[in-house]
């Protein structure tokens, strides 16, 4: 299984969590790793495609391990997200050209096309941009500094339409949990995200 949502939904615990309470093998995002997210962050349109292929490239490995794992495994962020909304939303600033996109996608395609599928995604829902914005404060990552609330905002306007596209195009079972408000790290909160977790694999 995978999680999936917008910068700062709080997927990195959720995986986590779910990887201590079910034994599944956790599979991080690639992102402390990420040799061009520094630059990328600095100058977008310079970068954008760069760390696309990066991601990708990641992305592919991680599911080429999972596959050979002979246990559950849950990933945080979806191979999915890159192509249906990164990639689309960077193209439509400007930062991608339309040729880069294009190549992109003949990347994707190849490289994704033995891919064993996620069973099934939690697709995290956290619609206050300002909420994403604490949380990504909150951690403090130094390359994240420069995000804005209208960079967050248009990536939202994606996501909003993500679990329709990971069920019709992917043909994932899909849950959407609104962790708005909802803290799922401890109490009442954790319980009932890891209780709607356990009847989703159910």
């Amino acid at each position: 299984m995978a999680l999936a949502g917008n910068i700062g939904a709080g997927k990195t615990t959720a995986a986590k969590m779910i990887s201590q309470g079910f034994g599944f093998e956790l599979f991080d995002e690639p992102v402390i790793d990420n040799r061009f997210l520094r630059d990328y962050y600095g100058d977008m349109s310079r970068w954008s495609f760069t760390l696309q292929l990066e991601f990708l490239i990641r992305r592919v490995e991680h599911h080429e391990l999972i596959h050979s794992v002979r246990k559950s495994c849950v990933q945080d962020r979806t191979l999915y997200e890159d192509p249906e909304i990164f990639a689309k939303y960077l193209h439509g600033l400007g930062h991608m050209t339309n040729a880069e996109l294009d190549l992109y996608y003949e990347y994707f395609q190849r490289l994704s096309r033995h891919i064993v599928r996620p069973d099934k995604v939690i697709c995290f829902d956290v619609s206050s941009e300002e909420v994403l914005l604490q949380r990504i404060r909150t951690r403090g990552r130094a390359e994240e500094k420069g995000i804005g609330k209208q960079f967050l905002k248009g990536l939202n306007g994606y996501y909003a339409g993500f679990p329709q596209v990971l069920q019709e195009k992917y043909g994932v079972d899909c849950l959407v949990v609104d962790v708005s408000k909802q803290d799922i790290r401890r109490g009442p909160g954790r319980e009932e995200f890891l209780d709607r977790v356990s009847a989703f694999l159910a």
